[in-house]
């Protein structure tokens, strides 16, 4: 809940809150939400967050503290401690010679593999486990990103990679609920239906991504032929054959095989074009 609310009584028994409720930060309620996943009897080797997360350092020392490993974005601005000094990392950026960059992919995308140039700088400090700064330059523009890593053994270069590559399914998960699954599209001003309209948009999205895992654990040897089906696919098929129930499914079935088929073929074409484009 915003400040603005919970600073006001009357606003928030208006909406259906409770006297117990406070205002939390982001990085607070990210560190509530890993420390309630462990004491429930899970366990992650990494979190990833933008620079809002990377930017507090309460929320470094809890994640270093369970000792789980983190790649967590920061500005341009940050100053980190290394050998020669304590630098801003655009400073440390400009440093680096040629040969401290690699190019290495941060995962696949829709049109191919997602190819950048990373650097790996050690900092210095004095607490336990394993610390460095990772620097991420996009091969077409030059851009720069920058992420504090954490792990409590050393971790490779490729493995901090392809955590910072992860980054991209939050966004994309945002993207599907909301658009798929409705999440944004309440008008409510309560809070009890509001945190009920959440849960059942991310029920539903949760839904269509287990159907999608079975689905592509079933497609693997005809991965080549089509793509797996998609969360968007799966919602198309259960909204013409189970929601409005249309007439002709075999019509429809036969018209999604064909769509996914036409979509491998152009994902073989962006991936060949992007291997002839790199470098």
């Amino acid at each position: 809940m915003p400040r603005s609310w919970t600073e006001g009584p009357d606003r928030c028994r208006a909406a259906g809150l409770g006297e117990d409720h406070s205002f939390a930060t982001k990085p607070r309620l990210a560190e509530t939400m890993i420390e309630r996943f462990l004491a429930s009897g899970h366990r992650a080797r990494w979190a990833t967050g933008d620079e809002v997360y990377g930017a507090n350092p309460h929320l470094r020392a809890a994640l270093e503290e369970q000792r789980m490993g983190y790649v967590l974005a920061v500005s341009c601005s940050t100053a980190v401690p290394t050998a020669a000094g304590r630098f801003r990392v655009r400073e440390l950026a400009n440093r680096l010679p040629r040969r401290a960059w690699q190019r290495l992919s941060a995962g696949a995308g829709a049109e191919g593999q997602r190819f950048y140039d990373w650097a790996l700088v050690a900092t210095t400090e004095t607490a336990p486990g394993h610390r460095a700064l990772l620097i991420r330059r996009n091969r077409a523009t030059g851009e720069l990103a920058y992420y504090r890593c954490y792990s409590a053994e050393p971790s490779p270069l490729a493995a901090l990679v392809a955590v910072a590559g992860t980054r991209w399914r939050i966004e994309e998960t945002f993207q599907q609920t909301k658009g798929l699954a409705g999440l944004d599209e309440h008008q409510v001003r309560r809070y009890t239906s509001w945190i009920r309209w959440v849960t059942l948009a991310m029920l539903a999205h949760a839904f269509l991504a287990v159907l999608r895992a079975d689905g592509d654990t079933a497609a693997r040897s005809d991965a080549a032929e089509t793509v797996p089906l998609s969360c968007n696919e799966i919602q198309r098929l259960f909204m013409a054959l189970v929601a409005d129930r249309v007439h002709h499914a075999d019509h429809r079935l036969r018209w999604s095989e064909w769509r996914r088929r036409h979509q491998a073929r152009a994902r073989r074409a962006h991936y060949r074009r992007r291997q002839v484009a790199q470098p």
